[in-house]
């Protein structure tokens, strides 16, 4: 089986380059989502608490099984701590045994950035040039590599209430025309494509409608719980809402504040095809994401074929090794 560290992962990411990494890591994702009625997967439990959330996300075709655990704890980084970190296992399913564990912190963060790229592919205008984001905490980068690996984009405006995420946006996106603006109300009104990324909790409106220009399409990755959401609902009732998977955004998504009758379309029938995407240059769009298993299936698939291909991990053995195989027990037998 093979073990792959934090370390590990960003090494193979750097190897291969960021913005080729995440180029596989979409067409990847893409093939997952024309092949949505092979997929196994339930809405991920969760189990919510006064300081944040504990969840399992399992998915599986007739190939690979994987599941990766999860949290979401906002108060972490005044810890010290990641407010977001996973661990994923990828198994055969023909044998039950795992291939690989792996630290998917990291890839967690890669394949939620991969998502909104194949919405923006598929529901941007093909000339949407300034990428705008409210919130610079640690998705912001891997979302705005992401999308500009599929549409042009010229300049990146951006805002957070806490200017040190600001300064550290600023120093990992230095190969991008910047401009930093004085609020959320700044940067909708300059966008047209908006990524909100914050991380309060409530319904809150960081965003609203009378800032969003015709055209503009949003990806809304923030709101993923029950109860906390980022959009003036009338944004949503004005626009053509898709989302990962209904059962699962109904509950934790932007559309928990209007109602499923909101949704045009989940994301797979815009990529296969059974839907269209933006019909006009004047329609907003949304992207309604909360993170579903099969991206990470995406991902950890993904992430096990490069890591043999480079030789990257470890090769360790964690499970039983028995010449009897129905003798588990002699494991523990004392020796006479």
């Amino acid at each position: 089986m093979r073990l792959l560290r934090a370390g590990d992962v960003a090494s193979l990411v750097k190897r291969i380059g960021v913005g080729e990494f995440l180029d596989g890591l979409i067409e990847r994702l893409e093939e997952c989502l024309r092949r949505w009625r092979e997929f196994r997967m339930v809405p991920r439990p969760s189990f919510y608490y006064p300081m944040g959330v504990m969840e399992v996300m399992p998915v599986s075709d007739d190939e690979y099984y994987a599941v990766k655990i999860v949290n979401g704890h906002p108060g972490n980084p005044g810890r010290g701590l990641l407010s977001v970190v996973a661990v994923g296992v990828l198994a055969e399913v023909g044998t039950g045994y795992p291939l690989m564990i792996a630290d998917a912190t990291l890839l967690t963060a890669l394949r939620t950035a991969a998502a909104s790229a194949v919405a923006t592919k598929y529901l941007a205008r093909l000339d949407s040039g300034v990428l705008g984001i409210v919130g610079t905490g640690a998705q912001s980068e891997f979302q705005c590599v992401a999308v500009s690996r599929v549409r042009p984009v010229e300049e990146v405006v951006y805002f957070d209430l806490d200017p040190r995420a600001m300064e550290k946006f600023e120093r990992n996106m230095m190969g991008f025309r910047l401009r930093r603006a004085g609020s959320a109300r700044e940067v909708a009104e300059a966008s047209d494509i908006l990524i909100t990324a914050t991380a309060g909790r409530g319904r809150r409106r960081v965003v609203r409608r009378e800032w969003v220009r015709p055209g503009t399409h949003i990806n809304a990755i923030g709101g993923d719980a029950p109860g906390k959401t980022e959009l003036d609902p009338e944004i949503l009732r004005s626009a053509k809402v898709v989302v990962e998977y209904l059962e699962q955004a109904r509950v934790e998504g932007e559309i928990q504040n209007v109602g499923p009758e909101a949704v045009y379309a989940e994301l797979w029938e815009i990529v296969s095809g059974a839907k269209p995407g933006r019909t006009s240059r004047e329609e907003i769009t949304v992207f309604d994401s909360v993170g579903i298993a099969l991206e990470d299936w995406a991902a950890l698939t993904y992430t096990y074929e490069l890591a043999r291909e480079h030789g990257v991990g470890l090769e360790v053995d964690l499970l039983p090794a028995l010449s009897n195989p129905k003798d588990l027990y002699s494991m523990i037998r004392r020796e006479a």
